[in-house]
């Protein structure tokens, strides 16, 4: 029973990329800025895995002698720094012409028409931190009842509203309506819901986070493996970004240590193929709200589950850890920053401190898993299957 869990700790870049500048991102790390921050930050079975081995990593300060995993960093040759990108790219998709992002609100002319097809106005339509429109708008909101919207640098339309006040399937017809018109001109990566609920006086966002992404416009890794007669077992939010495709179970998380209990709990079960795995607290509870300690907590708190992890593994699994971008705590704005990814692997097949460099590509992962699972290879990126073998 061959399979590969593959983790994405989102947003958990190890430094800017060579064309960081051109994304107003220079000097971001957010792993870095995250554990300086932190205080006694410590992450020893990271450590004990290769982290602190991968080129850039902290300056060395993290390094072992004796890595048990295999590590690398790749690069990002797709157009953008969003989730969806790097998603893609892993899975063997390059993203040439960056998703549209809307600076300055997305235009009247379809305001216009997405209010009349909802049959109410909204507030906001403006770039904003998720945290703090809905406490600038939230009164307002809870007394008119018309929807919050807002963007970021990324390629999305967010909708906020009190659950109380706009029930939540009503609040996912709406974003569906969204997502119908978003199209041509008004092409957009990814609308999502942000339903929050006020309590003793604090508006708090719930777990009911609910993505709609564009479909790929190509097969991906998940397709392959799919289509291979496999299982692609989605943890968190990967079945969103995918639209559906190429998933075969999809399971709902409610927070970085549930996605670990989901995780754990798949590995339970028989079968081959892929769980994917999205941790989004990292990127959303930490660094959109630019919280360094709360995101150097976050990153401890994932470390002491990895023994639980590894203890669930059979001998032909593979457990490679990565990020999808970065998002530094310490930079300025509250958005996505253009970094490195780390990676690392895991398992009975893996040979313990396997230096992969640098990659080229994000779509070396894809490719590599294609390879180690015996499925169709994607369109991009090589495999280093033979390179961390034993």
């Amino acid at each position: 029973m061959k399979r590969v869990i593959l983790m994405v700790i989102d947003s958990v870049g190890i430094g800017a990329l060579p064309d960081a500048a051109d994304y107003g991102d220079s000097g971001a790390n957010t792993f870095a800025h995250a554990a300086v921050n932190t205080p006694d930050f410590a992450v020893p079975n990271l450590t004990a895995l290769g982290f602190g081995n991968i080129e850039g990593v902290c300056g060395g300060a993290l390094k072992t002698d004796a890595p048990t995993g295999a590590f690398g960093r790749l690069e990002e040759i797709s157009k953008g720094k969003d989730t969806i990108t790097g998603h893609w790219e892993i899975a063997g998709i390059e993203t040439k012409t960056p998703f549209k992002t809307y600076p300055d609100g997305f235009p009247k002319a379809f305001m216009d028409a997405f209010a009349e097809k909802i049959g109410i106005d909204c507030l906001g339509n403006y770039p904003a931190s998720g945290t703090e429109i809905i406490e600038q708008l939230g009164p307002v909101h809870e007394a008119t009842g018309k929807p919050i919207v807002y963007t970021s640098a990324d390629s999305v339309f967010q909708i906020a509203a009190n659950t109380a006040v706009i029930p939540l399937e009503r609040l996912y017809e709406i974003c569906q309506t969204a997502r119908e018109l978003l199209t041509g001109e008004f092409a957009c990566g990814r609308v999502i819901a942000r339903p929050y609920v006020l309590q003793d006086g604090k508006r708090i966002r719930t777990a009911d986070r609910k993505d709609y992404a564009v479909s790929p416009p190509a097969p991906t890794l998940l397709d392959h493996i799919k289509h291979a007669g496999q299982t692609v077992y989605a943890v968190g939010k990967i079945s969103d970004i995918f639209n559906g495709s190429g998933v075969t179970v999809s399971v709902h998380t409610e927070s970085n240590m549930d996605g670990v209990d989901q995780t754990i709990a798949a590995l339970s079960a028989a079968f081959d193929g892929l769980i994917f795995t999205n941790l989004v607290d990292f990127d959303s509870k930490f660094g959109h709200r630019r919280d360094a300690p709360g995101y150097g907590s976050a990153i401890m708190a994932f470390d002491q589950r990895l023994p639980e992890i590894i203890a669930a593994m059979g001998d032909e699994d593979i457990l490679m850890i990565c990020a999808d971008h970065g998002n530094d705590p310490v930079h300025s704005g509250w958005d996505h920053t253009r970094e490195y990814i780390p990676l690392l692997m895991y398992g009975k097949p893996v040979k313990g401190g396997a230096d992969l460099g640098t990659r080229a590509t994000f779509a070396d992962i894809g490719a590599t898993i294609s390879a180690y699972l015996g499925v169709a290879q994607t369109a991009i990126g090589e495999s280093f299957l033979e390179e961390i073998l034993l």
